[in-house]
């Protein structure tokens, strides 16, 4: 039986900056979401982001003007989190898109801990 498709979450702007991206990053990234969502390994550059959490990764892609990048929390409970989009000029990643990566998935984390307590809790009130 095959498994379902994982839905998709997009944090913050990262749907919009996304769309902003240039059509062959976007098909890249795209492409490879879809991937993702049907149980099927990465075929664009990626590593994973140890550095931000467990589960982190990053897909990279670049052209002649400059680098850019997607980061999202592999699959839970069925659900893909995109959790920051973002483009950048340097070799080196920003501060910023680091801590605005790192507070989205600090957000997916509680978020999934608190679903999980109320799954918990109607399970023992027998509502499931």
């Amino acid at each position: 039986m095959k498994q379902p498709r994982a839905e998709i979450d997009f944090r913050g702007d990262s749907l919009e900056v996304l769309s902003s991206f240039p059509i062959p990053v976007k098909t890249t990234f795209g492409y490879n979401l879809r991937r993702l969502q049907n149980g099927e390994d990465l075929l664009c550059n990626w590593r994973p982001m140890p550095s931000l959490g467990s589960g982190v990764v990053e897909l990279k892609e670049q052209d002649a003007r400059s680098w850019y990048r997607l980061m999202y929390l592999t699959q839970v409970e069925g659900v893909l989190y995109v959790l920051h989009c973002f483009e950048k000029n340097s070799a080196k990643t920003d501060r910023r898109d680091l801590e605005t990566a790192a507070k989205r998935l600090s957000e997916v984390k509680a978020e999934i801990v608190k679903n999980r307590a109320k799954t918990r809790k109607r399970r023992q009130h027998g509502e499931d």
